[in-house]
């Protein structure tokens, strides 16, 4: 995931770039064949990063910028078996929007994953729910959902303390094993690797709040114990409200 940003969209030779993208997908699609997966039931996403550092929210470009800039790089997942887009780490809005309007002129179908800083804002400063309704109302809802990676999940709560219908959108999420800031994230020498089995647990609270986040995974500092203690987590809270219910 190119969370620190995706300049090699464009401004590069484009050709092995393109030969890259699509030899990526095809790997991924030759996977899902052997294993006799049907396309609608293991998906396989196209994923960009925002075009400067996901972590500074100063080099925000337009919508129009945007579009323009992340229009190679959707096209050329237009033209492979991915089934759809994921634009991950974006910092604002106008990216946002630029890269939705790009997915649509491909025909491509896409998601929107937004970080947070440890106020639950934007790096942008923009309140999660402005984002995403801002980015509805100019796109005419064109995200299939939305997203929040890069962010631990003591981040996520006080943006979703706010409410809101918004909420409804919000499907997923990819939390850092950190509690630490972008900056000072940045500013480490070593990895924070958290504490899987915490951030298993901090899941289970998180989904048992907002059972709309069905999509789950792992971003800066996780690895497979982190995984495993989110599903080990959730799928414990969600084998006791099934016995709480019938009870």
């Amino acid at each position: 995931m190119p969370a620190r940003g995706g300049r090699a969209a464009s401004g590069t030779t484009a050709e092995p770039w393109t030969r890259s993208t699509r030899g990526a997908i095809s790997l991924l699609a030759d996977l899902r064949d052997r294993d006799g997966r049907a396309r609608g039931e293991y998906l396989i996403s196209g994923c960009i990063g925002p075009r400067d550092d996901g972590y500074d929210p100063t080099g925000e470009i337009s919508a129009e910028e945007a579009e323009s800039y992340h229009a190679e790089q959707i096209g050329s997942f237009a033209l492979t078996k991915a089934d759809f887009v994921s634009a991950m780490t974006i910092t604002n809005t106008a990216e946002a929007i630029g890269i939705t309007r790009a997915a649509r002129n491909a025909g491509m179908p896409v998601v929107i994953s937004f970080t947070l800083e440890t106020d639950g804002r934007l790096p942008s400063g923009e309140r999660l729910g402005e984002a995403i309704m801002n980015v509805d109302a100019l796109t005419d809802h064109g995200p299939a959902y939305y997203m929040i990676n890069c962010a631990h999940p003591t981040h996520l709560e006080h943006a979703l303390d706010a409410g809101g219908q918004w909420r409804g959108r919000l499907r997923g999420f990819r939390a850092n094993a950190s509690r630490k800031s972008h900056a000072e994230l940045d500013a480490a020498t070593g990895l924070d690797d958290g504490d899987p089995h915490e951030l298993g647990r901090e899941y289970a609270a998180l989904t048992a709040n907002f059972p709309e986040l069905t999509i789950l995974g792992g971003c800066c500092g996780t690895d497979e114990r982190h995984i495993e203690q989110i599903a080990r987590a959730c799928i414990t809270w969600q084998a006791k409200e099934r016995i709480d219910r019938r009870v």
